[in-house]
């Protein structure tokens, strides 16, 4: 019998072949959406998570990440099935520009073992731990207004996680579970780690070695409290005390492979000339959980409190109203302006007033500005919330508390997770429709969606005088055509267009 050795390849063409051998789909959701390929990627350390694969969403085109938590007992896992799905659906309600999305979970059934499957957002840019350590390999320092918009960031998501009623504790908060985009995006990853304690609590789940030796390395992240029972809010804090900490000095020296001494990071922080960056990251350090500040109360510390301008004011209201205004208005709007025109003036009795005029605004630079803040890159958290967001308990119960919970928690179901960019909506007469109605006069709606992926949506039915704007934009989520959040925003405009219809004062209503 004979064998032949393949003959192994160099160069490009090795390496080419290997990233086709990389990019092979080796598995696809039951939907057909999620296509898992043999590539593995880290995206935060989780436990449980056995493996994290690099996966394609067919239907947006761009990449995620396919995470697989493996159960060898099935019994353990039918025990543990409806805490499991409560968890992953409250998951889904987490949303947050600085948050590293989630995006969809389902559960795998076979003779040997169980699988929970969930899909999350690709971080492609590598983690600050990656790039704290190229900065610091290159031999630069951190600049300190990138410092302070990462730490503002950082404290956005916590804020919002904290501010959620009940507070919702990350308890993993690590330079390696903080993601960092090219554009100066931060993300924190790894939200579910704590949910995941509080679920698994006896780790029936394959993967501990891994996270445990992660945990070792990371030690010095984690409060004095951790893992007493009594820890909250505080121990994220903490955390983030350490990774401000690190981002300012680039690396907080150890001993070897074992973990950072207290004796290093008290160093570490007298290290800092500016004493207000000393105070900050000394504050959240604080060995009492009771005397560190809040994630809000830091976002007006000295150090990173500033007057929002009112270009990043009104940025925020033209994004948060965006599905108001036509395509394109910017650019549309500033071509119609004289550049010598004057748009805003400030006068003094005593000397020479300031002029500012449209050829001081590059358009260009603007659109990129409002990218930035759609993005979630300058966040507006000076700001008291105006209403705790509402999450459901199971988000951050305690490992007594969750045994607790029966609340029976329905299947997955398709929802749209996009949102609506733009909005118009025309009403006209349905003549066919009213031949079968004799008793109601029927109008035949057209709405048309432009989704912020950048695909279009048209939709058409009939209407009876008694629907009203409220039932058709519920009728509209629960058939998954638009998002939930959505749903008071297309009720405005169906309303503006069936009122319009009515008095007969335009023959359709407009919304964009």
């Amino acid at each position: 019998m004979t064998m032949s050795v393949p003959e192994r390849k160099s160069g490009s063409e090795g390496k080419e072949e290997e990233s086709e051998d990389e990019s092979e789909i080796v598995e696809e959701s039951p939907c057909g959406r999620w296509q898992k390929r043999k590539e593995q990627v880290s995206q935060g350390n989780v436990p449980g998570v056995e493996s994290a694969s690099l996966a394609m969403d067919t239907e947006e085109g761009v990449e995620v990440v396919w995470n697989e938590v493996l159960f060898s007992d099935k019994k353990v896992f039918k025990a543990q099935e409806e805490k499991i799905k409560e968890m992953f659906e409250n998951l889904m309600q987490v949303e947050h520009p600085n948050i590293v999305k989630f995006h969809k979970y389902w559960l795998d059934m076979k003779e040997s073992q169980a699988r929970v499957i969930f899909i999350t957002e690709y971080m492609s840019s590598g983690s600050l731990k990656q790039f704290l350590k190229k900065t610091k390999k290159n031999h630069k320092t951190m600049n300190v207004k990138a410092w302070k918009r990462w730490c503002t960031q950082i404290l956005s998501a916590l804020s919002y996680l904290h501010s959620c009623d009940p507070p919702i504790i990350h308890g993993n908060l690590t330079c390696d579970t903080i993601f960092i985009q090219h554009n100066g995006l931060i993300k924190i990853g790894s939200v579910w780690h704590r949910l995941f304690v509080n679920v698994f609590p006896d780790a029936n789940v394959q993967g501990k070695g891994r996270q445990h030796r992660d945990e070792q390395r990371n030690l010095h992240f984690f409060a004095p409290e951790y893992g007493t029972g009594e820890d909250d809010y505080a121990i994220d804090i903490f955390s983030f005390g350490i990774c401000a900490l690190e981002m300012a000095v680039l690396e907080i020296q150890a001993n070897g492979d074992a973990a950072v001494s207290k004796e290093a990071i008290v160093n570490a922080g007298q290290s800092l000339e500016d004493p207000l960056m000393r105070e900050f990251t000394q504050s959240c350090l604080r060995p009492d959980a009771k005397l560190r500040p809040t994630a809000h109360d830091l976002l007006f510390h000295r150090v990173l409190f500033e007057v929002h301008s009112l270009k990043l004011l009104a940025a925020h209201c033209l994004i948060n109203n965006q599905y108001l205004l036509p395509e394109n208005c910017v650019e549309e709007r500033t071509k119609s302006f004289d550049p010598n025109a004057v748009m805003a003036e400030i006068k003094h009795e005593d000397r020479l007033g300031v002029q500012l005029k449209y050829s001081h605004v590059s358009p260009l630079e603007l659109d990129k500005f409002l990218e930035d803040v759609k993005n979630g890159i300058y966040p507006l958290m000076n700001f008291a919330s105006s209403r705790p967001h509402p999450v459901p308990r199971a988000l951050s119960l305690s490992q007594e508390q969750v045994e607790t919970v029966k609340t029976p928690t329905p299947e997955p179901q398709e929802t749209e997770s996009r949102k609506v960019l733009q909005m118009h909506c025309t009403l006209e007469l349905n003549e066919e429709g009213n031949k079968t109605h004799v008793s109601h006069v029927v109008h035949q709606l057209s709405l048309f969606l432009k989704m912020d992926d950048k695909l279009h949506r048209q939709l058409s039915c009939d209407i009876l005088p008694t629907d009203t704007s409220k039932d058709l934009a519920s009728e509209l989520v629960h058939y998954a055509f638009i998002n939930e959040e959505d749903i008071e925003k297309v009720a405005v405009v169906l309303e503006d267009a069936i009122k319009r219809h009515r008095v007969g004062a335009l023959p359709s209503g407009s919304m964009q």
